[in-house]
């Protein structure tokens, strides 16, 4: 059995959307979703913005640029918030038992504008985590295996004794790489499912 279980938080734990991203955007804009969804890239912007290497003022001038849109910079954050739909409550309702007899713990490729959000309307699906490991806050990110080594690291739990699910496969194959027990899971029935098989 594990010793620690480690959850990615959009996908696993939260439900997301991109789509409602783009739709709020394309709204604001005036433009097709299309327009947003046909040349969304997960580019180096991207990336530094969720190793908080930029804030979300610059990202938002860079997508900007890219999709050649000219919008404030509260419409830009007001889609970039969409994204979120609505915890699991499969999920979620496992948590306070899990951190009974687990030490329970989340790492995220995340930002501060989505953090400060997830955040505040969740609290309650969050709360039962003895920490939360957020790329921006920690400046590592998945799939990188140091990035999974670095969290195990101040988790001070040897890796093999950790659980990880996510529900991007890229990202297993770090965690795998990196010496995780790691499952590739995005249903949250199956997601529940796995969860509820440590408490039998």
């Amino acid at each position: 059995m594990p010793k620690a279980i480690l959850l990615d938080l959009g996908g696993v734990v939260l439900g997301i959307n991109a789509a409602q991203v783009f739709r709020t955007w394309a709204t604001r804009a005036g433009v097709e979703a299309e327009h947003f969804e046909r040349r969304w890239v997960m580019d180096e912007a991207y990336e530094l913005h969720e190793i908080g290497a930029i804030d979300f003022a610059e990202y938002a001038r860079r997508q900007g640029q890219h999709f050649a849109i000219d919008m404030p910079l509260t419409d830009w954050q007001d889609g970039w918030n969409a994204i979120w739909t609505a915890p699991y409550a499969k999920v979620v309702t496992l948590l306070p038992e899990l951190a009974k007899h687990y030490d329970l713990f989340a790492f995220s490729n995340t930002n501060a504008v989505h953090a400060e959000s997830f955040c505040g309307r969740y609290p309650e699906a969050l709360a039962h985590f003895h920490r939360m490991f957020l790329s921006h806050e920690v400046g590592v990110r998945k799939p990188h295996p140091a990035a999974f080594m670095h969290v195990c690291e101040q988790m001070n739990t040897p890796p093999g004794d950790v659980l990880f699910i996510d529900d991007s496969a890229e990202n297993i194959e770090g965690a795998l790489t990196a010496g995780l027990d790691a499952h590739h899971l995005y249903k949250e029935q199956d997601i529940a499912a796995k969860l509820g098989s440590l408490l039998d």
